[in-house]
């Protein structure tokens, strides 16, 4: 199966190149707050602090997304049982778990059409009790999720293969892989089903455990190796017919005041070159501007190869023995906040991708998206429906009174 077409999902023509204007002129509205009375060039990275600024459309991204991702860990939750089948009440001893803040049956109420309430024994000989099952209309939203999959399993593969080809011995823990795998989109059998069916690409070593299983990679494949900055200013050479350098796309949000000195050292790193994130890094200084600029690129990719173009930040924290990253990597996200944001919604540090939303709307939309898309208009047919059967009852309790009125009137 040819995977080099899938590539053309990780570009993204609508955004322009890195705007320089707003670091370099210094009565630009659009800047950086430093808490530094002074900074040298000489000074490490580490000790650059950059104040945390709220931005509520990015956070706005993050709680419309609420309602729908606390009914999928539901579905998940069921689904990962025998049979798909669960006791009602066994569910409402998971709520604190899923962090479901409402009782089941509440939740089914507002949610109807995910599954079918039945009676059933859990023990033979014992009372019948409430279970809960998967519904037809759910059914046949699995159905066309397996679909969507199937149809955008090239792409997964070269996710993937990326993943593997960023890290520093092109290995990482097949654990890790599977608690991200619903950030970038992977089935929850891809290491039993996608992974051997491209033994060409992945290997499977060590033993099955926690942290004792990983996943290698067995061929690089160049085409994988470049990244969406990289792809970005290909694109933008062949249009203009003009080399172009692989730049960040920096928007700096407004109502931030730069330092002088704050000022030149972000357009002095700016001005350093790109380094890839597939690139062998093992020679640079952990401390170094040279390596704050990979690993600013290994988190853009990282963030471009996901979903919503977001990850809790805990997640990614996950891997920082395979990305080289240092303990203090998450200050990244708000040292280049022209580049990244950190939402704290939800008592969650979540790093976006600050270029890939316009008004905390995602720009362009991986493939895969459509299955959440399907999943919400599921979710609003069966309200709808449930609107619908509730307006019904309520004209024929009407109608009934009515007609009683006219009765004892006679």
């Amino acid at each position: 199966m040819p995977l080099n077409r899938t590539l053309s999902h990780f570009k993204n023509p609508n955004v322009s190149l890195t705007n320089l204007a707003s670091i370099s002129n210094p009565k630009s509205p659009t800047c950086i707050d430093s808490s530094l009375t002074s900074l040298t060039q000489s000074a490490p990275v580490s000790s650059l602090k950059v104040i945390w600024r709220k931005d509520p459309r990015l956070d706005d991204a993050i709680e419309n997304d609420k309602q729908w991702k606390l009914c999928s860990k539901v579905v998940k939750e069921v689904l990962n049982e025998p049979r798909q089948v669960i006791p009602l009440r066994y569910l409402e001893k998971r709520r604190e778990r899923l962090r479901l803040p409402i009782k089941i049956r509440t939740f089914l109420n507002r949610n109807p059409g995910l599954f079918d309430l039945y009676l059933d024994q859990i023990k033979p000989k014992t009372q019948p009790v409430p279970f809960l099952r998967v519904s037809n209309r759910l059914q046949r939203f699995l159905d066309e999720e397996n679909r969507i999959k199937q149809e955008n399993e090239s792409l997964l593969v070269a996710k993937l293969c990326k993943l593997l080809m960023m890290s520093k011995n092109r290995v990482v823990s097949a654990d890790k892989l599977v608690h991200v795998k619903r950030d970038f989109g992977f089935p929850d059998d891809f290491l039993c089903n996608l992974v051997p069916k491209y033994s060409d690409y992945f290997r499977i070593v060590g033993s099955p455990g926690e942290g004792k299983s990983f996943l290698e990679l067995v061929f690089w494949n160049d085409e994988f190796a470049k990244s969406v900055v990289e792809l970005r200013a290909e694109e933008e050479s062949n249009l203009t017919g003009i080399r172009v350098r692989p730049s960040f796309n920096v928007r700096l949000p407004p109502g931030f005041l730069l330092r002088k000195e704050m000022r030149e050292w972000v357009r002095d790193w700016i001005e350093l070159p790109y380094i890839s994130p597939y690139s062998d890094v093992s020679h640079l200084d952990q401390a170094s501007s040279e390596m704050e600029k990979r690993n600013v690129g290994v988190f853009h990719e990282l963030l471009s190869l996901s979903i919503f173009k977001r990850m809790p930040v805990p997640t990614l924290g996950k891997f920082s023995e395979e990305y080289r990253f240092s303990n203090a990597f998450s200050s990244v996200f708000t040292r280049h906040s022209g580049i990244f944001y950190m939402s704290l919604k939800g008592g969650i540090k979540t790093a976006m991708l600050r270029e890939a939303y316009v008004k905390g709307e995602l720009i362009e939309k991986d493939p895969l998206l459509e299955i959440k898309e399907k999943f919400v208009e599921m979710l609003a047919e069966g309200r709808r429906e449930r609107a619908e059967q509730e307006r019904l009852k309520r004209e024929k309790v009407k109608k009934e009174m009515e007609m009683a009125a006219v009765r004892n009137a006679e």
